[in-house]
């Protein structure tokens, strides 16, 4: 069943969305984009004449919390619905259930975090860490058996099953894999973003104009292991940017001052480099980088080889001769994924190798390539730098995306699809 298929008329429908938003000190929302992704799922439905309670979660709370509390983001939401979202200060109890029974055509109940409990996750909270291997499976155990009565209870409130939250598609939570088990076929489906992000993974993966050019960047090697290897397999042109520089730089015998850098990954980045010729992969290193003597914006900065960074300074984004090497490489691509800035974007004055990527995706999109962006920081950019019209598409999904590009099943997927 698709949602264009589907008559909403006089039907309650339970909505997963991803509003896993940044908050800032005073729970200002700082980035709404993934509110306003699931708006024209939730206005169909609205306009159908159906009735929405809408499930997430966030941030990574061990238990209830007002810092995580989805009450922070009920008035905005109401303002992009422009209508009164009612509120469930808990997602199971009483309350909740009172609410989701009353609600009328064209209303919205917003529940509480999901993950304030273990049950969202499935995973056992509170265990002493000189718990048996014993105590540890009868916890895992116990958690199973009330997940099963979490999901059940979040199922009763409604008629038919939306899942809009292609963020958390890779996990096999309850309100994203298990809880679809409650509907039929007829009653289960996608909502217009994960429609939309399926189709984009899908043309990445499957329908590959070429030259293929991936932009991988992030902190650390070791949370990009499995994708590199599997991108090695697929791309032309493999770009390697963020702190991951460092590592292949060092692995290389140069020298990187303070920067960051995994010393326990200096033979696997070389193995990598391995691989890349093997199968033919043109693998883009920085040549020189803009570095500073402390992790500040007003840092003193300079420009060096990325080779000779000086003791006491750290890289913190790419330099000039390597914009120029990595915009080259992007303009002549016909399929683009970029994952992960060049540098600490953060801070202004560190900007200027990422809004340079993504000019040059820009560009290379004007000239008919596809081009996706996905993983929070890449978004985060070019919603900053304002580009995010002119690429093909912008992925809400981190975690998901890439598992999804590594060639995994994703368990939010599968659930509607069986």
């Amino acid at each position: 069943m698709t949602i264009d298929q589907f008559n909403f008329a006089g039907k309650k429908a339970f909505v997963r969305v991803d509003f896993n938003v940044p908050l800032d000190e005073n729970f200002n929302i700082t980035d709404d984009t993934r509110m306003r992704a699931a708006l024209p799922t939730l206005k169909k439905i609205l306009a159908d004449g159906g009735s929405i309670i809408i499930g997430s979660h966030l941030g990574r709370p061990k238990g209830p919390t007002d810092k995580f509390s989805l009450k922070h983001i009920l008035n905005h939401l109401s303002d992009l619905l422009d209508i009164e979202v009612q509120f469930a200060n808990d997602c199971m109890g009483e309350e909740a259930a009172i609410k989701a029974a009353a609600l009328q055509p064209g209303e919205v109940l917003l529940l509480e975090n999901l993950r304030f409990y273990a049950e969202e996750e499935g995973k056992p909270r509170g265990l002493a860490e000189d718990a048996t291997d014993e105590e540890k499976a009868a916890a895992k155990k116990a958690i199973k058996e009330s997940q099963k009565e979490f999901t059940k209870k979040l199922a009763s409130y409604a008629d038919c099953y939306v899942n809009d939250a292609f963020g958390t598609a890779h996990r096999a939570h309850a309100s994203t894999a298990l809880i679809a088990k409650y509907f039929d076929q007829d009653h289960k489906m996608f909502g217009y973003l994960m429609e939309k992000e399926v189709k984009a993974v899908d043309k990445v993966l499957n329908d590959i104009q070429r030259p293929f050019t991936a932009i991988m960047g992030g902190s650390k090697v070791s949370s990009k292991i499995e994708i590199i290897e599997n991108l090695l397999n697929k791309v032309d042109n493999l770009i390697i940017a963020g702190g991951m520089t460092y590592t292949f730089t060092k692995a290389l015998g140069g020298k990187i001052g303070v920067s960051i850098c995994e010393d326990d990954k200096l033979e696997l980045a070389l193995d990598l480099i391995e691989k890349a010729k093997e199968k033919g992969v043109n693998l883009v290193l920085a040549v020189d980088a803009k570095v500073a003597d402390s992790f500040s914006n007003d840092a003193n900065a300079k420009f060096c080889p990325v080779n000779e960074i000086p003791d006491g300074w750290e890289g913190l984004d790419i330099g000039p001769e390597t914009e120029k090497i990595f915009a080259d490489v992007i303009k002549k691509s016909k399929t683009i994924l970029w994952n992960g800035p060049t540098g600490v974007f953060e801070f202004e004055n560190f900007t200027h190798g990422s809004r340079t990527v993504g000019e040059a995706i820009v560009e290379a999109t004007k000239n008919g390539a596809f081009s996706l962006v996905g993983g929070g920081d890449s978004v985060a950019c070019v919603n900053k730098f304002g580009l995010a019209d002119g690429v093909s598409y912008v992925s809400t999904g981190g975690g998901a995306l890439l598992e999804a590009i590594e060639g995994k099943v994703l368990p939010g997927i599968a659930a509607i699809n069986e």
